[in-house]
């Protein structure tokens, strides 16, 4: 199995990043560019060469290709409820860095997340949850600050934006290949939140 783009086809994190975000832009303003004719099919099936990986939730509502009008091919997305780097994801994720070789990964949240909000809902009492998802809720990030009993929006979206950054320590700390390739300055992750009424994805620190 071969590892890495060919040279001419290296995207560099910010550059890709910079494509994302202007195609995002395009979206907000309803200016969209990209599309998916017959006729790009042929060379899909030969491979891919993505411009980044997004690990996105899996909310109905976002869609990574759509939000950052960009092509299919261009994007690697890794899909899982409160876009939480689970083992599953992050071997997701070293496969796009070593084999596929990009060089940017966007941890995608979104406003109104409904498993940021039954993790705020449910602190201490996630065995009230159905089937396995106290496993999964478990794992998302609620900061001190944001109470269950709190009926401000802002604290639901301070907790969406926090788990969402926490997802990069959870990666780094998940996998020594990626904790390398960020080190050696070949990669870099970006957190960021979708608001699903303008549609504008925004990072966050």
């Amino acid at each position: 199995m071969s590892v890495g783009k060919s040279s001419d086809k290296l995207v560099s994190p910010d550059v890709a990043l910079n494509k994302l975000l202007v195609g995002n832009e395009r979206y907000v303003a309803g200016r969209t560019e990209s599309q998916n004719p017959p006729s790009a099919r042929a060379a899909l099936a030969e491979g891919q060469s993505p411009l980044a990986v997004v690990i996105r939730c899996a909310d109905s509502r976002v869609a990574p290709e759509i939000v950052f009008d960009q092509p299919l091919g261009a994007l690697f997305v890794c899909g899982v409820a409160g876009n939480i780097p689970t083992p599953e994801i992050i071997a997701s994720v070293e496969y796009a860095v070593a084999v596929l070789g990009c060089q940017a990964v966007i941890i995608m949240g979104h406003s109104s997340c409904g498993a940021v909000t039954a993790a705020m809902e449910n602190q201490g009492n996630l065995s009230a949850l159905p089937g396995s998802l106290p496993g999964l809720v478990g794992q998302i990030m609620i900061p001190d600050e944001c109470v269950a009993e709190s009926d401000e929006q802002s604290e639901l979206d301070v907790a969406i934006a926090a788990n969402a950054n926490a997802g990069i320590d959870r990666l780094m700390c998940g996998s020594q290949l990626i904790a390398d390739a960020v080190g050696a300055g070949s990669l870099k992750i970006y957190a960021g939140v979708q608001n699903l009424r303008s549609g504008r994805f925004t990072l966050v620190s």
